[in-house]
């Protein structure tokens, strides 16, 4: 696909389920996996990233801060090298399942909190890129913040990412929330392809604003995610094939 599609894995945590992975993973082409700091363990980072690779799905570092209890979605006060050094421990640990499996790691992207603090705090931004510079991988991020701005400076590849599950605010700030709603598959699905069609996203209040997109995000504790995701990649796949279809027409097509 010209635009990939990402899902957030490997979150279950000893006894603990969190989404389906094995559900979902047929639909996606980039898997972001947790690294322990706010979900997932030894056991279930392996078991995802032998998932991932039987799918042929690129596999991600999915980086958080130390916050197992609130899963990575509260902030926290740390300094610079103190947060690069997280980054980097969680990165090395699923690098050695990587190698085991013979595979590269595809691409880092920041979970939660820690993703919305180093769009627009310098230090973290850079925590990030401190962490990640010699590895000459993709570092996910919004863009028209500081992941774009920062990250390119410091001349690591930026690829500009979309939420399709989740809002972005009337000045097209994403709102990043605890837990996640039920959402309907169809309108998801129409919000992805404005994205990559028009450009847009559309503000809870109807404010457009622009967004560019190279890989879609969907999160796999979505309570109906595996809908979503069929619904996405299905109507992506349409739209790729035909550009000059209408959102209706895409959006309204019966897919198995």
């Amino acid at each position: 696909m010209a635009v990939n599609i990402n899902c957030d894995m490997g979150e279950s945590f000893s006894l603990y389920t969190m989404g389906d992975d094995e559900a979902i993973m047929p639909y996606i082409t980039q898997a972001n996996i947790a690294c322990g700091f706010h979900g997932s363990d030894p056991n279930h980072m392996r078991q995802t990233v032998e998932l991932a690779k039987r799918h042929g799905v690129s596999i991600g570092a999915h980086v958080s801060l130390p916050d197992l209890p609130g899963f990575g979605r509260r902030e926290m006060k740390i300094d610079r090298a103190e947060m690069a050094n997280i980054v980097i421990y969680q990165i090395g640990a699923l690098k050695e399942f990587l190698s085991i499996a013979g595979l590269r790691l595809g691409h880092v992207k920041p979970h939660g909190a820690l993703y919305g603090m180093a769009a627009r705090q310098d230090h973290i931004a850079h925590a990030i890129c401190d962490a990640t510079q010699h590895l000459g991988v993709p570092i996910f991020g919004l863009s028209g913040t500081l992941h774009e701005e920062i990250y390119t400076a410091r001349g690591l590849q930026f690829t500009p990412e979309f939420f399709a599950d989740l809002d972005y605010d009337d000045q097209g700030r994403l709102l990043i929330t605890r837990q996640h709603p039920k959402l309907d598959p169809d309108a998801v699905a129409q919000k992805a392809l404005r994205a990559v069609r028009d450009g847009t996203v559309l503000s809870p209040g109807g404010v457009e604003n622009p967004v560019r997109v190279e890989t879609i995000c969907i999160h796999s504790d979505t309570p109906n995610v595996l809908a979503i995701a069929q619904s996405v990649r299905a109507a992506l796949a349409d739209y790729l094939a035909d550009p000059t279809a209408t959102q209706t027409d895409i959006t309204g097509a019966t897919h198995g």
